[in-house]
């Protein structure tokens, strides 16, 4: 007995001298970040506004008013950074809440709903603020896109332009698959740990955060519903709980804890439950896509490099492919997620092609042949019609197919030209409930071509 005894008290001692000395791990923002924070902002900007054109921004004062008044506690705490940090609500069932690079932030209605207590909401929004803080949406798009950003299409990105268009390029826009919005199990505990400071310092129970998280898993897995956005965006990095507490217990004393204002969450409930539900409720922002805000502009801009020049819309711009050598001409909104990966579903793409002849109609057929097969097409009734690009001749073909924009059909216009160097290609695209006014802007791209110095 006096032997057990003493191991009991010494192992007491140990883990008390253990715990005394442990100290909260340094949380610091990845060094491999390709973008400078001005840069988030500016992407952060971009992507809220090509967002906030197609879901439902709740304009209710009460609900608005309920969530800034929270973000406010969180984000006048040092951990938040000096990012310019807005707060907007969705009206989406939805149990979710995003954050965009430097700091446009998004709450669903379905998680207000949802929320037990104020501290549970408190506790998302200091985990997505986190997620800002530590600049975890542009350091995933650096590493996974490395090669590319040092030596492609991030020389133009990184110079000026719309960075946004030039990520959805690479895949790492805001497509099903967003780099931006989709975290590492690491960045995951970060942003828990962070988040849990924010609250504390805020006077939120920093726990609520992680109990929410775990009922959202554990819902999920007792309704054998498919994995929440949130979830498939979070991944969870462990026990949430035990992790939080842990840190919790570490953090500077005589500190109280709230869950928060529980009247004001139960008139803030029924306010939303109150609301007619609008046209763009639900809409998913990754998979959707507003082909008019895609449509192109009536002025033109002027594209010239040593062999091709052209005019296209004033709101499009040039996307260059480094590696295929291929252009992409088309707006932000025209690049769509397919399968998890960019797609262009309103614009133009101008390549050449290499043959092993001159036989234009051949290389056509042949060129046809590639892109039908890879992309479901198929030609139409209109027939082969012959035209002049930049003085060549060339043939105009129409091929069918379906849209990168869900549930509609797309029309193909292709424009072949026996260049000297191959086969100059222009696919232009568009839905087909846009195809009038698209026409214009076509038109005058193929009459524009020019090939000078060839």
């Amino acid at each position: 007995m006096k032997a057990s005894r003493a191991v009991a008290v010494f192992s007491l001692f140990f883990l008390s001298v253990a715990a005394f000395g442990q100290k909260p791990k340094n949380i610091k923002a990845s060094r491999w970040n390709f973008f400078s924070p001005e840069q988030d902002v500016e992407l952060g900007k971009e992507a809220a506004a090509q967002i906030e054109q197609q879901v439902a921004v709740v304009n209710n004062e009460q609900v608005f008013g309920y969530v800034n008044r929270i973000a406010g506690r969180l984000v006048k705490q040092p951990e938040a950074g000096q990012y310019p940090y807005t707060f907007k609500v969705v009206y989406d069932k939805s149990i979710n809440a995003f954050a965009l690079p430097g700091g446009p932030a998004y709450v669903h209605t379905g998680l207000i709903s949802s929320a037990e207590n104020e501290a549970q909401i408190a506790g998302v929004v200091a985990h997505e603020i986190a997620h800002v803080a530590l600049r975890h949406g542009t350091a995933q798009a650096s590493k996974a896109n490395a090669a590319q950003l040092l030596a492609g299409i991030g020389g133009a990105m990184l110079g000026g332009g719309s960075m946004l268009g030039q990520l959805a390029q690479l895949g790492a826009g805001l497509g099903a698959n967003s780099l931006l919005l989709k975290f590492s199990r690491d960045a995951e505990s970060d942003a828990d740990l962070l988040g849990a400071r924010m609250m504390a310092k805020a006077g939120y129970d920093p726990v609520e955060m992680a109990v929410f998280f775990q009922k959202l898993e554990e819902e999920e897995k007792k309704a054998g519903h498919s994995t929440p956005q949130f979830l498939s965006d979070h991944p969870s990095p462990g026990n949430r709980v035990k992790a939080v507490s842990a840190e919790v217990k570490l953090m500077a004393k005589g500190l109280t804890y709230s869950k928060g204002d529980a009247a004001e969450l139960q008139q803030v409930k029924q306010v939303i439950n109150g609301m007619p539900e609008p046209p763009k409720a639900g809409v998913n922002f990754r998979k959707a896509g507003d082909p008019q805000s895609a449509r192109p502009a009536g002025g033109g801009k002027q594209y010239r490099s040593q062999g091709l020049a052209f005019v296209y819309p004033d709101n499009w711009q040039v996307f260059p492919n480094q590696q295929s050598g291929e252009l992409t001409v088309a707006s932000p909104e025209g690049l769509v997620d397919k399968g998890g990966q960019p797609d262009i579903a309103y614009g133009a793409i101008l390549s050449l092609q290499k043959v092993q002849n001159r036989d234009l109609r051949g290389n056509t057929q042949q060129y046809i042949a590639g892109i039908a097969k890879g992309n479901g097409l198929q030609m139409g009734n209109e027939g082969t019609r012959d035209l002049k690009v930049g003085g060549l001749p060339g043939l105009l073909h129409v091929l069918y197919g379906q849209s990168a924009f869900q549930g509609q059909k797309e029309v193909v216009l292709l424009v072949t030209a026996d260049h000297p160097q191959g086969l100059f290609t222009l696919v232009m695209i568009c839905p087909q409930g846009e195809y009038q006014a698209s026409q214009p802007a076509f038109e005058r791209l193929i009459t524009s071509i020019e090939f000078p110095q060839r």
